[in-house]
């Protein structure tokens, strides 16, 4: 449901999947830890395979630094792995080291595979294949040259890049930005100026391409600031480029999409925990959340949706107090919603999910505010997903909030309307590894620890 490789957590990542239908998850791991050194724990990329894009089995790494003196000697980060030929290309970032300022240097890297299940990478020579141009990027001191997504030209017979960048020409603070880059073979590239400068992101990170079956184009990027990422649409890859807003909200972030078993478009994406997995824990980097659905209506900005594929994995209703779980509500009016308690048979709410038809909430012990979002249309249903401490609210379907909770113990779910009471029956969730007891485990509650 979840998936990070034993005792790592899992950063920005990529998705491939095999003649046979195997997906592989080629991504970024390191140690939980509250002041990551992406520098010195980001060193490889781990590998996991899955039938279904729910259940993942760890495969080890299979990538790593390049040799001294290389410009992928200190770390490589984020990657995009696609079928070319009889085997693979990925193009991948690579840091050479740190700016006098302590800012790392970064470059994209190319490495061929004549294999197509993400592993049996060998390096295109011993440099870069694509480097910021100062004409249009920042270079050195707080420049940004990574997360490379390529796809076929829609105007050529060559090919596109995209890279999150840092425009020269605008304030650091609000200079992310999506590079642009061509080539015809791969390996010779020119840069051209941003394809995306929004003018009030500061960092544009993790880029993604997807076409469409109309022949128009996606674009997502994950916004710095808010932890979450927002969506372009274009008829053509050159533009005009129109921004579509939030796709995923706040504590989703680094996206990518693939076609699921029955062939519809999904989007998976990374979620964060906090360390020791308790509340007053920092946050860090965390696990692949589960796919949602991409939907994308004519002339409608992109949404994403609960996935029909996750339904197998739900039991039969039931009343009674459950850890991981599913369970939907209509509204008619304002809702709060109490999914556990402070004491196992007491009635303290301890989260509570809250709704007034255009605002939702989350709260943890106290009322503590958790998470919030405002609502393009009033909600008439909710459906709220809790799979230990991360929780998901779907709005008409739609994913609109999501963030973490370590307190209280499972507790009949129970809907309060106008001062009225009522009992919300539930679905459990079946878990992949329920007896999975490394630090990747799904946090088990109160009542297990």
């Amino acid at each position: 449901m979840r998936y990070a490789p034993p005792g790592l957590c899992v950063n920005d990542f990529a998705l491939l999947r095999d003649e046979d239908g195997t997906y592989a998850v080629l991504h970024l791991q390191g140690p939980w830890t509250p002041e990551f050194d992406h520098l010195r724990m980001e060193t490889s990329y781990g590998r996991a395979t899955s039938t279904d894009l729910v259940r993942w089995q760890p495969q080890g790494s299979a990538f790593g630094n390049g040799l001294p003196g290389r410009f992928d000697q200190q770390a490589v980060w984020t990657m995009h792995p696609f079928r070319h030929g009889a085997g693979m290309a990925m193009f991948y970032t690579g840091v050479s080291g740190l700016t006098p300022g302590g800012w790392p240097l970064q470059s994209v890297g190319l490495a061929h595979s004549d294999r197509t299940d993400g592993t049996g990478w060998r390096r295109h020579g011993t440099g870069p294949v694509v480097e910021a141009d100062p004409r249009w990027y920042r270079t050195g001191e707080r420049m940004g040259w990574r997360d490379p997504f390529v796809v076929r030209d829609d105007a050529s017979d060559g090919w596109v890049m995209v890279v999150c960048a840092s425009d020269a020409s605008l304030p650091v603070e609000v200079s992310g930005c999506v590079a642009l880059a061509t080539s015809d073979d791969l390996e010779h590239w020119t840069v051209h100026p941003p394809l995306i400068s929004p003018g009030d992101v500061d960092e544009l990170e993790c880029p993604v391409l997807e076409r469409l079956d109309d022949g128009s184009w996606l674009l997502l990027g994950s916004i710095g600031q808010t932890r979450g990422f927002e969506a372009w649409t274009a008829p053509s890859l050159r533009g005009p480029w129109t921004r579509r807003g939030p796709l995923g909200p706040t504590g989703s972030y680094a996206p990518r999409v693939i076609a699921a078993p029955d062939g519809s478009r999904v989007v998976l994406h990374t979620t964060p925990r906090r360390v020791d997995l308790t509340d007053a824990g920092e946050r860090c980097r965390g696990m692949l959340a589960q796919p949602k659905s991409l939907v994308v209506a004519d002339g409608s900005a992109p949404r994403l949706e609960w996935w029909p594929g996750l339904n197998a994995w739900l039991g039969e209703e039931t009343d009674r107090p459950v850890l991981n779980a599913v369970g939907a509500i209509g509204v008619s009016g304002p809702v709060e919603i109490t999914l556990r308690t402070e004491a196992a048979d007491g009635d303290r709410p301890a989260l509570v999910v809250g709704c007034d038809g255009k605002n939702l909430w989350v709260t943890g012990p106290g009322g503590a505010r958790l998470g919030e979002t405002a609502l393009t249309e009033p909600a008439t249903t909710l459906r709220i997903l809790t799979i230990g401490e991360y929780v998901e609210v779907y709005a008409d379907g739609v994913f609109a909030l999501t963030t973490l909770c370590y307190s209280g113990h499972p507790a009949p779910w129970r809907a309060v309307t106008e001062g009225h009471s009522r009992a919300v029956p539930v679905r459990p969730v079946r878990l992949p590894d329920p007896h999975r007891d490394d630090a990747s485990a799904v946090w088990p509650g109160p009542m297990s620890s």
